[in-house]
């Protein structure tokens, strides 16, 4: 790397911007990258390939209103089968974030287009020598072959066919399955031929895994639907599905061969050097802050926030990776969160999200980095001294201590011990780490679910305007299978050709209600989508025999209906008071809309006030009583962004989209709504609180249901001044005097409890043994709590004047224990260590410093056997 930066010939925001306009000139439509929290596939941890947006369009459960689609799209691999975590920082080309150029065509064009325009990119607009490019393609894809050799005039000998080359058929590098059934293809692959001075042979040979051919853009042509006996039929409306990695393409074009010299990456290690007061600019080091900036930062702005648990694990494992890298540096100080402005000022203009939410992603790994430099030093300390003598392995128990104690994921210890030529004993690590690790295998996991199969036309929605309409049965299925008629008692799938029943989207449940004809009855509980505009009730044949062809009465529950709309128009006008009150930080992470209530949770890093739950509640309950009519308006996309209209952050929208003004709030929805804000009748916060790091929940009751919980609230206060003797209104008064008798009487208690644990003292002070100069005292202590066993260990070691100690009180099968060792015996035995092995040995773990120490258990059966241990295991370590 240089020491001075000069601008390439084609920067990565020059390669973006090319690509994006090359496509968009021949008919595609430019799409903004989605979120890395895949919003349409719960089963993705995160978004790992430009195609995930584009999943439901694939399966046939969504329709665009665009046939040829061109993104840039931010992908993270951190997790699971695309694990590139310990590799990133060492290798050329391996990152946790990376960006992927995409083009699709979803049933237009095919493979003749896609690769002459992958070509033409390449070597007309990008400038790559022809001669430098290579092909692949499945063995059988002849058409493909053509297409290279005869068309674009590729030498065939550089047009490599692949087999199956992965032991079964169709298992092939070149041969691209969305899973074990379903859409499946061909694929064709480019590659770059860096020049006979670097090490590797050509695609398909033995060698093909040197760096001198290195892959660039793969085009997969989705044309046959993989059956469960392994065969392939043709697809009704083939696809392409092309991706290109935009770091791997920079390196190319800006004649280096290494993604971390790229200029993106040579300002963000430059900005590390900086701030951690490193010279050598080819430190990995720097290479991992500056990948692991892009994926946290990232993270950040698509909502997740460091945790203990699911995205935010991953998420703190990346960020915690990072900071360690700085202190291996030397920098001992949080430096990490200091990098963001100069990586928004490098792909902010790309990414507005990341520069609109600059602000927040410094403040959240700032505080991240503070409380991991709290007990980041001395968790090195402990790695620095299990291993100064040698060791090989790292014993599993002081693995599972650094994570517990210390905020060590266990990737982490494991990539200082790699660095050291250690490796960890996994099998030893706690099973508590179980969850966690299964959460990170989940990372890469991508099922696709197949749709029922419809081949059918799209049918009208009617419940906006009609909650009962008339309709034709045109499709059965029993247990995901077509079937020409439901007998009574069988649960299956009905589709209209017309429906009043609003299907499950937005966080709105679907409708329930009945669809009947005379002497049949299927009774719906359920309404999902199988299609974008196809919708399937979901229930059982209640009655008669129904039969595709017959003319049915479609019926809404028309209460649950109400009650569901009450509750979906009241969470805008909440989600608009929360903006309003809190900040407009806040963002909509996921709600639930029923009949029962309305279930919200948003970004915000602390609980709401109870001030702030009656300010929220006093604004929507304003709007309420302010009756204004609700009016909903489809229009084009951008008007609606001129609008003002608020747009939910990781949904997919169309070109056409529905605005709703409810009150003053105007968003995008295609729920169903009441007619005036009159109509929810009352509104009532029930419930906040947390459920991940930096995500609040909210929940609220609207109508019958709030006037409900109001009854209760009164009948509960109304029942406690009857307990207390007291009037309603002199309640609190009446719970205060209640309060400071029961304090007064806990300072009785706790001074008996003195009193006793000193004549108890007293009396446990004389069984006290010596061992090689310390006397060592382990016993049970009646009646006492953890404040009466600490008192009565302090005057213990006064009186033993050279001591270790272990008491143990029981309380209803759990143990409590505190162990002392007075300061001239700390040299020998340390407190913390004597506590935990006790704790162990009655299903416990506890620790604490080298003077005092608390902990606790569950098994009081052992715990005579494990006091009577204390003494040899004294004269063991003294």
């Amino acid at each position: 790397m240089s020491s001075q930066p000069t601008r390439p010939a084609f920067t990565v925001a020059d390669i973006r911007k090319t690509f994006l306009d090359f496509f968009a000139a021949r008919g595609h439509t430019v799409v903004e990258s989605s979120p890395l929290v895949p919003g349409n596939d719960p089963t993705l941890m995160f978004t790992n390939s430009g195609m995930v947006q584009f999943k439901d369009v694939f399966l046939g459960t969504d329709k665009r209103p665009y046939v040829r689609a061109a993104s840039v799209q931010a992908c993270l691999r951190a997790g699971g089968k695309h694990n590139d975590l310990e590799n990133v920082g060492y290798t050329a080309r391996h990152h946790t974030f990376f960006e992927m150029l995409g083009n699709w065509s979803f049933g237009d064009y095919f493979k003749r287009e896609s690769l002459t325009w992958a070509w033409e990119l390449l070597t007309e607009v990008y400038k790559l020598p022809p001669e430098r490019l290579w092909a692949t393609v499945y063995i059988e894809d002849d058409e493909a072959y053509d297409i290279w050799t005869k068309e674009i005039g590729l030498p065939p000998e550089r047009v490599v066919r692949i087999g199956d080359n992965k032991g079964a058929r169709y298992a092939s590098d070149n041969f691209w399955m969305m899973a074990d059934t379903g859409p499946c293809g061909p694929c064709s692959e480019i590659f770059y031929d860096h020049g006979p001075e670097v090490p590797g042979g050509p695609p398909g040979s033995p060698d093909e895994d040197g760096d001198r051919y290195i892959e660039i853009w793969n085009n997969v042509f989705m044309q046959f639907d993989m059956q469960p006996d392994g065969s392939v039929k043709p697809l009704p409306a083939p696809c392409v599905d092309t991706g290109m990695g935009l770091e791997r393409l920079a390196a190319i074009l800006q004649h280096v061969h290494s993604n971390y010299e790229i200029d993106l990456f040579d300002a963000l290690i430059r900005a590390a050097a900086r701030e951690t007061g490193t010279t050598d600019l080819a430190n990995p080091s720097l290479r991992v802050i500056a990948d692991h900036l892009r994926a946290t930062a990232f993270l950040v702005s698509d909502g997740v926030i460091p945790s203990n648990e699911g995205r935010g694990y991953v998420q703190r494992r990346i960020v915690r990776r990072g900071i360690r890298h700085g202190y291996k540096l030397g920098c001992k100080r949080p430096f990490f969160h200091k990098l963001v402005p100069e990586l928004v000022a490098l792909m902010g203009a790309a990414y507005p999200r990341l520069q609109a939410e600059a602000q927040r992603i410094g403040e959240v790994l700032k505080a991240e980095e503070e409380r991991f430099f709290e007990t980041l030093e001395n968790g090195m300390e402990i790695l620095d001294a299990t291993l100064k003598d040698g060791a090989k392995v790292l014993p599993g128990d002081v693995a599972f201590k650094l994570h517990d104690t210390y905020g060590f994921p266990l990737d982490l210890t494991q990539d200082v011990c790699r660095e050291r030529g250690v490796s960890v004993d996994v099998a030893g690590f706690d099973a508590a780490m179980d969850r966690q690790k299964a959460a990170g295998r989940a990372a890469g996991k991508f099922r696709m679910d197949r749709a029922l199969e419809y081949g059918g036309a799209g049918h009208p929605f009617t419940g906006y305007e009609r909650l009962e309409e008339p309709a034709r049965v045109v499709a059965l299925y029993r247990e995901g299978t077509p079937v020409q008629a439901l007998e009574e008692g069988q649960p299956g799938v009905v589709v209209l050709d017309t429906t009043p029943f609003y299907a499950e989207s937005g966080g709105q449940v679907g409708d329930c209600g009945v669809i009947a004809a005379e002497g049949v009855a299927f009774g719906v509980e359920d309404t999902q989508k199988i299609k974008a505009d196809v919708y399937g009730h979901h229930g059982m044949q209640t009655q008669g025999t129904l039969r595709v062809g017959d003319a049915v009465l479609a019926k809404v529950d028309v209460p649950r209906r109400q009650a569901t709309m009450r509750n979906h128009s009241v969470t805008h006008l909440m989600h608009k008071a929360l903006r309003e009150v809190l900040g407009t930080h806040v963002q909509q992470k996921g709600s639930l809309v029923d009949a029962d209530k309305t279930r919200f949770d948003f970004t915000h890093n602390q609980p709401l006030s109870a001030d702030q739950i009656h300010e929220i509640e006093r604004r929507v309950n304003a709007e309420i009583l302010a009756n204004e009519a609700t009016q909903a308006r489809v229009m084009e996309i951008e008007a609606a962004k001129a609008t003002g209209a608020v747009m939910l952050f990781g949904e997919k929208y169309g070109e056409s989209v529905r605005v709703l003004d409810i009150g003053t709030s105007r968003e995008l929805c295609g729920g169903t709504h009441v007619q005036r804000t009159g109509d929810i009748g009352l509104f009532k916060i029930v419930s906040e609180g947390g459920v991940a790091a930096g995500v609040r929940r909210v929940e609220a009751v609207t109508g019958a249901n709030a006037l409900a919980y109001l009854q209760s609230l009164e009948a509960t206060v109304q029942s406690a001044a009857g307990a207390l003797k007291a009037p309603g209104a002199e309640l609190q008064s009446r719970i205060g005097q209640v309060l400071e008798q029961v304090r007064a009487l806990e300072k009785e208690v706790a001074a008996l409890k003195g009193k006793l644990a000193s004549s108890q003292g007293d009396e446990l002070a004389g069984q006290a043994v010596e061992v090689k100069g310390i006397k060592v005292l382990a016993a049970t202590l009646a009646g006492a709590d953890a404040r009466t066993l600490r008192e009565t260990l302090d005057k213990l070691k006064d009186k033993l004047k050279s001591a270790a100690i272990v008491l143990a009180a029981v309380d209803g099968g759990k143990v409590q224990l505190a162990a002392g060792v007075t300061a001239d015996a700390m040299g020998r035995v340390k407190a913390g260590e004597l506590v935990n092995f006790v704790a162990q040995q009655v299903g416990g773990k506890g620790g604490g410093k080298p003077d005092m120490a608390m902990a606790g258990g569950t098994d009081a059966g052992k715990l005579p056997q494990a006091l009577q241990s204390v003494r040899g295991w004294v004269e063991e370590r003294a």
